[in-house]
């Protein structure tokens, strides 16, 4: 049997999607897997890895099967392929219509099957593949696959047995966020051979990055809200802040803003879930649990309220802005009590896997630390040779300084040392600056030999550069809050290593990367999103199910008269165009 064209392909991507041409690498994913190839694509969120699975589903013969973590993700997606006339369905806990979905399946009337890896793995289900015709499997999300990766599930080790089983089909292992180690495991672990890789690489230019200390989260996040208005997701570390949270930035901003953890009722956090992709203007205050199950395209917004966990999981996390490609802010507020119970938390890590932890720790201390470009750190951690600057992150806009703070450094060390490493960095500071605090005085410390050495602008110098050696694992904390000397600290007392920080730039704060895509005040613009909520509530559907703000920008710009006009531009599919042309048709008339 012959095999189906690029160019075949490409008339589909056309017919299905309403787009004349691939983006990026997708052409070369998509024609491996046309060839009958076993793929890794590495690509970054937003760069269309759902399409390189999708369009291979629609001109293959046969169904291709999706591995997908989350049942929020596959319905998800489900209803993005569907509004594209795709023949999609899922096999999930939540689903009534399973037998419907089964006979289908069988009948070959399915063209993208969406399992969960638990399901996956399972006896029963490797029976079932073999009552239908199969044209690819589809790994989504599969760093998890990697034990080095930072979302490991145990299942996804068992799709290897149940890949092998079909061997004449090929398999397509799709992410987002693996360094090098964690891409050779995956490959190894799925059987994709090492000229499968695909690298499209890792940046994303229409994101702005920006990493300040947190001294307020709830009015730095307030003020962030009132640049952008459009969607956003901010980050809180545990279920508790993340409500206090949620409670705060309603009240003063009054958006919408709604509270996502795993300790809330499931009802209402299926509610909340669907009330934020819904939404055009809509905030949530979750923690990680949240995100990964959402492919919604128009987030303007990332903020974390505490450092994440890793590189991976920030690159992760941060890449759930801007899916759209129009322009998205990412900001992280950061304090060094952060890094101190990451650090104390790395006991509780089995100590086989203790040192990668270490390493992914300091890996991020370095990033918010750092003076340089952001997005040259980050996509350095990825493998990737970037440029110097990037001119779209706070550093590259707002150059910090860098001043040598060894002799300082050593000062606050002897300090710490010098009163039993048990206290506090305000009774360190009192001591270092020669305070006449009566604790200082009951303890003896007003006759140490570090009594009152650091005065003037050295004295402002001090919290940043404790932050900052918090960060490094150079200070850290005690069982009862006080700090003591870890990592490096012998080195740099004894003048075997430097140290250096960061000031920052004399004006604070990031310039707004306001969502500057979209027009302002154009009554067509603003008419065609009215009309987009209305078929969105209608069909009950998301709004970017129906189109993406850049098909709107295009049909606002363009004006077209008829339905072949219409159907020219990026974004309408056939499907689409049958389902709103007119409606979309008759505003534009009537505006």
């Amino acid at each position: 049997m012959d095999r189906p064209t690029i160019d075949q392909a490409r008339a589909a991507l056309k017919r299905v999607f309403g787009f004349d041409e691939f983006r990026g690498r997708q052409a070369e994913v998509v024609g491996r897997v046309l060839a009958g190839q076993s793929t890794l694509a590495v690509m970054p969120t937003g760069a269309g890895k759902s399409l390189t699975y999708q369009l291979p589903a629609v001109v293959l013969q046969g169904t291709c099967v999706v591995v997908s973590p989350l049942i929020a993700l596959m319905h998800d997606q489900l209803r993005s392929a569907r509004a594209n006339g795709i023949r999609a369905a899922t096999l999930t806990s939540v689903d009534t219509d399973w037998r419907e979905t089964l006979d289908a399946f069988r009948a070959g009337a399915l063209d993208l099957l969406y399992v969960a890896p638990e399901r996956a793995s399972q006896p029963g289900f490797r029976a079932l593949l073999g009552e239908a015709s199969l044209s690819l499997f589809a790994i989504d999300e599969a760093h998890c696959v990697s034990e080095w990766g930072h979302d490991f599930r145990p299942d996804y080790r068992q799709l290897r047995p149940l890949m092998d089983a079909f061997p004449a089909v090929p398999r397509l292992a799709l992410t987002a966020t693996a360094d090098r180690q964690t891409r050779a495991d995956v490959m190894a672990q799925l059987g994709i051979p090492e000229d499968g890789l695909v690298l499209a690489g890792f940046d994303r230019p229409n994101i702005r990055y920006a990493i300040r200390p947190r001294d307020n989260a709830a009015r730095q996040i307030a003020q962030l809200m009132a640049e952008q208005p459009g969607p956003g997701i901010v980050y809180a570390p545990t279920r508790a802040k993340t409500e206090t949270l949620a409670g705060q930035l309603a009240a003063m901003t009054g958006r919408p803003v709604l509270p996502y953890h795993a300790g809330l009722e499931p009802e209402i956090r299926a509610a909340n879930q669907a009330a934020f992709v819904a939404s055009e203007d809509m905030v949530v205050v979750a923690t990680v649990a949240f995100g990964m199950g959402i492919d919604k395209p128009d987030v303007r917004f990332v903020a974390h309220a505490g450092v994440p966990k890793s590189i991976e999981g920030y690159y992760q996390e941060t890449g759930r802005a801007g899916r759209d490609g129009d322009p998205s802010q990412a900001v992280m507020l950061w304090a060094a009590g952060d890094f101190a119970t990451a650090r104390q938390r790395l006991s509780e890590v089995p100590e086989d896997r203790r040192a990668g932890e270490r390493a992914r720790l300091d890996a991020l201390a370095a990033l918010v630390e750092t003076a340089e470009c952001r997005r040259a750190v980050l996509l350095r951690h990825f493998g990737e040779d970037p440029p110097a600057e990037c001119g779209n992150c706070d550093n590259c806009l707002d150059k910090p300084g860098v001043i040598d703070a060894t002799e300082l450094a050593r000062k606050l060390l002897s300090a710490v040392y010098r009163t039993g490493q048990s206290f506090g960095m305000g009774h360190i500071v009192k001591v270092l600056t020669g305070s006449g605090d009566g604790r200082v005085r009951q303890r003896g410390h007003d006759r140490l030999s570090v009594f009152g050495i650091v005065a003037g602008e050295e004295a402002s110098l001090l919290q940043p550069l404790a932050r900052a050696l918090q960060a490094r694992g150079v200070l850290v904390s005690t069982e009862h809050g006080g700090l003591a000397l870890g990592g490096t600290a012998r080195a740099i007392l004894t003048g075997r290593e430097t140290v250096e920080i960061v000031t920052p730039p004399k004006r604070s704060g990031t310039r707004a990367s306001r969502n500057a895509a979209n027009p302002v005040d154009d009554p067509l613009f603003e008419a065609l999103r009215a009309l987009r909520r209305d078929l969105a509530e209608e069909a009950g559907v998301p709004p970017y199910v129906i189109f993406h703000d850049s098909t709107l920008r295009a049909m606002a710009e363009a004006r077209p008269g008829s339905l072949s006009q219409l159907g020219a531009l990026p974004g309408v599919g056939a499907k689409k165009l049958e389902a709103y042309g007119e409606r979309f048709l008759r505003e534009i008339a009537s505006t």
